[in-house]
């Protein structure tokens, strides 16, 4: 039959009546009944039948007693507040179960299939048959389905169905024999003959019908749909094919370029071809030309550059011609006339002559330099009593001024911290076996569930539980996170809960069993805190079968958490974390030990792990970042000290010792006289010349270097006494950048001192220049294009005292080392903009260190330079200057006739003439717009982010902890909207929140929440969302006689829930209007408050799953009064967190949220979960990134412009410095460098570092030798001729003397040695590193920056600025001159 009711004809019963239950304890059992239906024994038990089952029962017999519907009514007591909030479920809920016990036609759908004997020995029901049609058996599910249980974030379904998946899942679960549930079994078979099943009309969620439609919350049927929006990171950008715009633009244009330039390439040489054949058919013809007119033989290099090309070709700088003798540009003289230089900038001399006083105060009173400096240095030093490190994560990499850390300091205030989750993962170990990729470990038998197992784990976790913390022996129980209470049960997520902690009455088979039911109906396992253990919690890894079922038997991990509560107060939180201390050293004793003992595996991570593992980190690279400092140590050693004058002598004296060694110990057969007289007498000690123990300079470099850590030092105490905390990575890293740029300026001075000495030290030659010079003697300047024989005596070299050596040293390199020093201050102070701590911090440190070290090195380091040059003059030994060498021994060393050195030769003779080549220019802008191309489409796949991992060291346990985080959980963390600022005790506002009444906004908070929810991809949102207001309202609701109750006699007092229930009534019982979802009546002001309170100290239990306590005690914020609601938040999760880009996005997608419904409903709302306060920065770092590079670029440019005396030139150095960041950037893409703060100030300090690669050649550029504009017309030419002098001034560093006797020792440039050969040597050795924040962010990108800011500044720099860089300036390259210059000003 389509239906049964008691108006129809009479029809016949299969059961009725209770026949005493199934054991001494339990519910009633209905008797087996073959007769006709029959009249309710009175008029009350009709009225109880009509109030539960509906007034279709007001009339006409039935099939059940008043005892049956007595038994009915608490057996569905307890579902019913789960489904309440959708009265068609709940009405197809009851018309199920009311016409299976009372309808009258009971008979013609159920079938009595088996009794059995009860307690009371009467035949009893055991199993019956129930044929319930498809149609409601279809309806019935569907409008249960989608009701949500929000004090759990869950489902009905997972409660009243098992999490049941169809309709006849659903109907199996209801008619399974359990404690809580139905006594006797059901079962639902097809349709048989002779039977007709039942099968109403169901209600739907959707209906008109007010009495059966549900909110929007439960049956999205209803639900406005809302419109698209994008998931975070994939907003809209122009696309062609597989590139953006940009990219498709910037590649066409650069291949339009290139085309056009091998065009115009090709038809420059067919022209010069067909013009070569014209001219040779011409000298053919007249026979009288010589063949050097021919175009083919005639040099086509630049001016300047071809004569140091053909020079260094016909004599090398050891073995001159007799009548060709060059001189350097260090030797051009000046008539004193002279100083008619064409344009002199006037900060350059300032800079000059200041710089020259300072070093001549320094090198005249080292000693009273040093008193006053390290006076200083030691009054900063007293600040390391104020010296703090940081280690707490928040405060490291959050800055205190950030929206979110203040949300967070909200949170915690109002509604209290965050749960302390120690969290464990068990695995078969996999030592031998690494799976392949994308092969599931489970296929490979590595699935972690078997019965042995279980019982290790399940003893491992019995040792927790009894776990006591010394010294003050707290237990689990002490420290737990309890949310029924303080007499309640702790929180822990673990399978064992399943079986209640005990595998003794399971064997190797029911276990299985076990395992299953419980993980698809968690509502049949409750753990001991009475809340659905879901099989997301505990399993991880779990596959799925061909038909998309997931197989949990073999799932690859267990997971196991136990949730600590977390407190504001200190004493709290110290409890918590010394048993913290307490579970992590027995974890780590039993990773040791578990593989051995059950073939399992562990990682895991307490409340106290990450902090501790992330101070542990300055520990792991020590020996590798001292190998750093010790390459560098040496190399500054040896590259500073004049070892290429003697390392043909030390090799020969070497050679002759070894030779002659063994005639000590040959016995003499023959006399003295008969020995070679040409023979060297043998020594025991080889002889070696003076310069290897006086002109080492190992102690000025290990000067230098002290000048570093004492400046770091420096920087520490300055910052530390002014509040300015550091951190472990500041003190493995910025030691490393200080060496890595200071040594640079210490190179830079030491070459310029060597080239004073030369001129005006005591073995400068003064006797060739005595008389006129001889036609053979006279030779031009190889960049001259005219050459005066004419010169005044006075400019010739002279010597002159160390001090003024010193001073002259640091007036020449004084204003380049203030250009980069600025420079890098400046663009090292610009990190501190970027609000992360740690990062700011580091900026910092980095800028007082730069800054400290700069000041030290143009006053310590100079008087320093001073006492060393007086050493090795006086013939004092290196390092142990009490030791003077005898006059034998002291003898000037012949200088050897050497030419420059292999890298010195190759600039000079190949490498600039090869450079400024019109087609090589060509090329190289070709090349690099093609890089910085690359680069541009490289850098749009930058992805942001920073794995905490890579903080932590990489033999810690944390990272395989993380690894299992990332694989095998599940669900996603929880994330609140809090509402603050709303006066919830009005009804306007109420209907702003709520989601499950007729009157709520379409746009409430709950709907709006709801319905992001069901775009998981946008939002990120994939659980029901917990609504306090709406739980609250309805646990008002009087039908729900278990929960609220006041007195009888006083309903303004609440009864306890011990009280006996004819004392009490319903709170809202005979109010008038009725309690209702249109919510008018519902409580409002004082009266709303008084039942919140209530409320919210109401135990949630079986009785009332709607109480506030356990599910809602924290939801809320009230005053101290507890008359006003602070604040609330609404409760959901987000989905499963995988990766970087995952918890960017949420963070995004969730302040999406909280804006919207803000926009909406003109509510104070934000989001909140624990890990927004780290990726806050994303938010922002884009447009921080813009900000910061720009602001630091336009530093650059201005401060180049300004200390180089061109906007052009400053211009052309801005914009290499540019595309040396450009091309750093595009390389962080292919090595997989995330942007994040530790990387953009990265960014910042590559702006200092790659002017440094460019400021030396730049300023050489601009202030060429003065000669150079004697008859040189400005143009291309003169740009070349400057460009090439440069390269052959900067690069090799070449300075000549005017005597083929005296040649200068060559070093190799000061860009390679001093400042690429340095950073390069130090940075290799941080390639070792076990450290993987180190060697991604430290080594890969300063590795990376070394190469492209030599490449740009060696390569393009010179290109451009040969092509459109600024006029020059004559330079003051006399140096007698300029000290005659400032003498004069002084006396002024």
């Amino acid at each position: 039959m389509s239906s049964s009711t008691p108006g129809e004809a009479l029809g016949k019963c299969a059961m009725r009546g209770s026949c005493g239950s199934k054991g001494w304890f339990g519910q009633q059992l209905p008797c087996p009944y073959d007769g006709p239906p029959l009249e309710p024994e009175g008029s009350k038990a009709r009225d109880l039948l009509v109030s539960f089952c509906g007034p279709q029962y007001a009339q006409g017999p039935t099939c059940c007693t008043s005892d049956q519907i007595e038994t009915l009514r608490n057996s569905l007591a307890q579902a019913e507040p789960i489904i309440s909030s959708c009265p068609a479920c709940l009405n197809n809920f009851r018309s199920f179960f009311c016409s299976f016990t009372c309808s009258p036609q009971q008979g013609s759908f159920l079938n009595v299939t088996e009794t059995q004997k009860s307690s009371t020995g009467e035949t009893a029901i055991k199993s019956v048959d129930y044929y319930v049609g498809e149609r409601f058996a279809s309806g019935f599910y569907d409008s249960c389905k989608n009701v949500q249980v929000g004090a759990t974030n869950g489902y009905a379904m997972d409660l009243i169905g098992g999490g049941a998946k169809t309709y006849a899942e659903f109907l199996k679960f209801l008619g399974d024999e359990k404690d809580i549930g139905s006594p006797f079994q059901i079962n639902f078979p097809p349709s048989s003959a002779g039977y007709s099943p039942y099968s109403p009309i169901p209600k739907n969620c959707a209906d008109n019908d007010l009495a059966s439609r549900c909110a929007c919350i439960d049956c999205p049927d209803i639900c406005p749909e809302l419109p698209y929006v994008r998931p975070p990171g994939q907003e809209p950008t122009c696309v062609v094919g597989p590139l953006t715009c940009l990219s498709f633009v910037l590649t066409l244009a650069y291949a339009l370029a290139l085309v056009s330039f091998l065009l115009g390439y090709i038809i420059q040489v067919a022209m010069r071809r067909r013009r070569e054949k014209r001219s040779e058919r011409m000298i053919l013809s007249s026979d009288a030309a010589s063949t050097t007119l021919s175009p083919r033989h005639k040099s086509r290099n630049l001016v300047g550059a071809a004569s140091l090309s053909q020079a260094d070709r016909d004599d090398s700088f050891g073995a001159h011609s007799s009548d060709s003798r060059r001189l350097g540009r260090g030797a051009s003289l000046l008539d004193p006339i002279a100083t008619s230089q064409p344009r002199q900038y006037h900060l350059n001399n300032v800079l000059g002559r200041k710089f020259y006083r300072l070093g001549l105060l320094a090198a005249s009173s080292p000693f009273l330099t040093f008193a006053i400096v390290f006076t200083a240095i030691g009054l900063l030093n007293l600040g390391w009593k104020k010296f703090a490190i940081e280690t707490d994560p928040v405060r490291l990499w959050v800055a205190p001024d950030s929206e979110s850390k203040l949300q967070k300091e909200f949170f915690d205030e109002h509604f209290g911290p965050f749960y302390r989750a120690q969290q464990i993962f068990i695995t078969r170990a996999t030592d031998t076996y690494t799976a392949p990729d994308n092969v599931s470990l489970a296929s490979a038998e590595q699935a972690v569930l078997s019965f042995d197992h279980l019982k290790y784990w399940f003893a491992v976790e019995d040792d927790i539980r009894e776990l006591r913390s010394s010294p003050n022996g707290y237990g689990l129980a002490d420290v737990c996170f309890k949310p029924a209470g303080p007499s309640g049960a702790c929180v822990v997520q673990s399978i064992g809960a399943w079986f209640a902690n005990d595998l003794s009455g399971y064997d190797e088979e029911s276990w299985k069993d076990r395992l299953l039911h419980c993980a698809n109906s968690p509502v049949d396992c409750l753990p001991d805190f009475q809340q659905p253990l879901g099989p997301q919690y505990v399993l991880g890894g779990v596959p799925k079968n061909r038909a998309g079922e997931k197989s949990y038997l073999k799932a690859e991990a267990m997971v196991v958490t136990y949730v600590l509560s977390d407190s504001l107060d200190p004493k709290e939180q110290a409890k918590a974390m010394e048993w913290e201390e307490t579970l992590k050293e027995y974890l780590m004793e039993l990773s040791d030990t578990i593989d051995a003992d059950a073939g399992l595996h562990i990682a895991f991570s307490t409340g106290v792990s990450l902090e501790q593992e992330i101070s542990k980190s300055t520990n792991t690279d020590v020996k590798v970042v001292v190998l750093s400092y010790l390459a560098m140590f040496l190399y500054v050693s040896l590259a500073l000290g004049n070892w290429e004058a003697t390392d043909e002598r030390v090799m020969t004296s070497l050679t002759h010792w070894a030779r002659n060694l063994p005639a000590l110990y040959k016995r003499s057969s023959v006399g003295s006289s008969s020995m070679s007289v040409e023979s060297p007498t043998p020594r025991i000690l080889p002889r070696l010349p003076r310069s290897l123990f006086v002109n080492s300079r190992m102690c000025l470099g290990l000067f230098g270097i002290g000048l570093v850590i004492l400046s770091v030092s420096s920087s520490v105490g300055l910052l530390s006494l002014l509040g300015v905390k550091t951190t472990l990575i500041i003190a493995e890293v910025i030691p490393f950048l200080v060496l890595a740029v200071g040594v640079d300026n210490v190179f830079i001075l030491v070459d310029e001192l060597d080239r004073q000495n030369l001129r005006h030290g005591p073995n400068a030659v003064q006797s060739s220049v005595a008389g006129p010079r001889s036609p053979s003697q006279s030779h031009r300047s190889p960049l001259d294009s005219t050459w005066d024989n004419s010169i005044d005596t006075d400019s010739l070299p002279s010597f002159r005292p160390a001090e003024e050596r010193v001073a002259m040293a640091l007036a020449k390199m004084g204003p380049s080392i203030l250009l980069s020093s600025v420079t890098e201050t400046v663009a090292f102070g610009l990190g501190a903009l970027v609000p992360m701590p740690a990062v700011r911090n580091f900026a910092l440190y980095a800028a007082g260190s730069v800054l400290l070290n700069a000041i030290l090195q143009v006053t310590v380091f100079v008087s320093a330079l001073s006492l060393d040059l007086r050493r090795a003059e006086s013939n004092r030994v290196e390092c142990l200057p009490c030791i003077q060498l005898s006059s034998r021994i002291a003898l000037l060393d012949v200088p050897s006739h050497r030419g420059p050195g292999r890298i010195a030769r190759f600039i000079r003779r190949h490498y600039a003439p090869f450079l400024l080549r019109p087609a090589v220019k060509g090329f190289v802008i070709l090349l690099f717009s093609g890089l910085f191309v690359l680069s541009v489409v490289s850098m749009q796949h930058i992805e942001l982010g920073l794995d905490q991992r890579l903080a932590l060291p990489s033999e810690s346990y944390l990272n395989d902890y993380f690894d299992c985080l990332e694989v095998y959980l599940d669900i996603g963390p929880p994330v609140y909207f809090v509402v603050h600022d709303t006066d919830v005790t009005q009804r306007p506002n109420q209907q702003r929140l709520c989601g499950r009444f007729s009157t709520c906004d379409d746009t409430s908070v709950a709907n709006l929440l709801e319905a992001e929810r069901k775009r998981p991809d946008s939002s990120f949102i994939s659980q029901p969302t917990a609504s306090w207001i709406d739980d609250f309202l309805k646990w008002l609701d009087p039908t729900m006689e278990t929960c609220c109750r006041v007195r009888k006699r006083d309903p303004s007092r609440f009864c306890a829930p011990r009280d006996s229930e004819r004392l009490c009534q319903p709170c809202l019982y005979g109010r008038e209007p009725q309690w209702n979802i249109t919510m008018i009546g519902l409580p409002e002001g004082e009266e709303f408050m008084r039942y919140l309170r209530q409320w919210l100290i109401s135990p949630t239990n079986e009785e009332c799953p709607l109480a506030g306590r356990a599910s809602y005690g924290s939801a809320l914020s009230l005053d101290d009064d507890g008359a006003k609601v602070v604040a609330s938040h609404f409760r959901t999760m987000h989905s499963p967190l995988r990766s970087q880009a995952d918890f960017i996005n949420s963070f995004a997608a969730a302040h999406r949220i909280a804006d919207d419904i803000s926009d909406h409903l003109g509510l104070k709302v934000f989001p909140y979960s624990l890990h927004y306060v780290f990726f806050d920065q994303y938010a922002h770092i884009i447009a921080i990134a813009q900000e910061i590079l720009g602001l630091g670029l336009a530093a650059v440019l201005i401060i180049t412009a300004l200390l180089l005396g061109s906007w052009r030139t400053g211009t052309i150095v801005t914009g290499v410095v540019a595309l040396t960041v450009v091309n750093v950037m595009g390389v962080m893409a292919i090595w997989n460098i995330n942007l994040n703060a530790i990387s953009l100030v990265n960014l910042v300090i590559s702006l200092g570092i790659a002017v440094e690669f460019c400021a030396h050649v730049a300023r050489a550029f601009m202030n060429p030798s003065s000669d150079l504009y004697v008859d040189q017309p400005a143009g291309q030419k003169e740009r070349d001729t400057r460009m090439c002098t440069a390269l052959a001034d900067v690069g090799p560093s070449v300075n000549r003397l005017p005597s083929a006797n005296d040649i200068h020792d060559l070093k190799p440039s000061q860009v390679l040695s001093g400042i690429t050969f340095t950073k390069l040597i130090g940075v290799s050795v941080l390639a070792l590193t076990r450290s993987r924040l180190l060697e991604i962010y430290y080594f890969r990108m300063w590795f990376t920056l070394i190469l492209a800011g030599a490449l740009h500044g060696l390569v393009l720099l010179p290109v451009v600025l040969s092509l459109a860089g600024g006029p020059g300036f004559a330079q003051e390259t006399d140096e007698d001159w300029m000290a005659k210059v400032i003498r004069n000003d002084e006396h002024m």
